[in-house]
């Protein structure tokens, strides 16, 4: 499919879903198992390949390769996919891969993220709503990054890890286990050393909620019994929202530990 928002020199193979309203720069390769939804903006020079859909006003920089095979050397060539949704901004060099058979078959991507430069998102990875990943961030494969979390910059997640909502990544941070919602992270080795206040106050948190945030984080920090003991008990007293979203996050499954509050190892 050729109209005048697509370049010339673009190669389209036979079989993408293109809407008529989508721009594909000069030099860029569309794949033919890839569906473009409405207003996307392919730039110059990207590749988007493999079983992968975005969906409507996603723009997507130059030197960007979305959808192709895992770093996995377990993959073979099986049919797996790759899902974008709305809005997000997907920068230079920025690397996604598809899902693997052996991790559900789809990595996939909310709505309204930012991926800096030089960012990437492994195999079977769920990223969630509003996330930012800056630049050279690397989410590696199955992790799940929930709604409203920043990642910084040179920052490694390792696999499977899951960081729950409204969490802040420090900078060149290496997190090898699981972050509560709201929760602030930092240090070459990663540790949780406290909340994301700023992030709370920026949403419009009320002083209440953060209030029993910081209850529960010293709870959690200093409690009787192990950390998921302390959890359960949290559960059962709050009446706050984003308290009960933390001890849910604790006490659901999981592959991996948790960073926890303080020098506290997980019991």
């Amino acid at each position: 499919m050729q109209s005048n928002l697509i370049h010339p020199s673009a190669v389209i193979e036979p079989g993408a879903r293109i809407t008529d309203d989508v721009t594909i720069g000069p030099f860029s390769y569309i794949g033919s198992e890839v569906t473009l939804h409405s207003r996307v903006q392919i730039k110059s020079n990207v590749v988007v390949t493999g079983k992968t859909e975005i969906q409507e006003e996603t723009i997507v920089d130059p030197f960007a390769v979305i959808g192709e095979i895992p770093q996995d050397l377990k993959f073979n060539g099986e049919k797996t996919s790759l899902k974008i949704g709305k809005r997000n901004q997907i920068r230079e060099n920025v690397t996604i891969n598809v899902g693997t058979a052996g991790g559900g078959g789809q990595t996939s991507v909310g709505n309204n993220c930012l991926f800096m430069t030089g960012s990437h998102v492994a195999h079977d990875a769920k990223i969630g709503d509003n996330v930012i990943i800056a630049n050279c961030g690397a989410v590696a494969g199955h992790c799940v990054i929930e709604d409203d979390v920043i990642i910084g910059g040179l920052s490694g997640i390792h696999q499977f890890v899951r960081i729950g909502r409204g969490a802040i990544i420090g900078a060149v941070t290496m997190v090898t286990n699981d972050v509560i919602p709201f929760g602030l992270v930092q240090g070459p080795r990663g540790a949780l050393d406290g909340l994301n206040l700023i992030g709370l106050k920026r949403k419009g948190v009320g002083r209440g909620d953060i209030t029993a945030l910081r209850a529960a984080f010293q709870t959690l920090a200093q409690g009787e019994g192990t950390f998921q003991d302390r959890a359960k008990k949290l559960k059962e007293e709050t009446t706050s929202e984003y308290v009960d979203a933390i001890t849910n996050f604790i006490l659901g499954a999981s592959d991996r530990s948790f960073l926890t509050p303080g020098d506290f190892q997980n019991g």
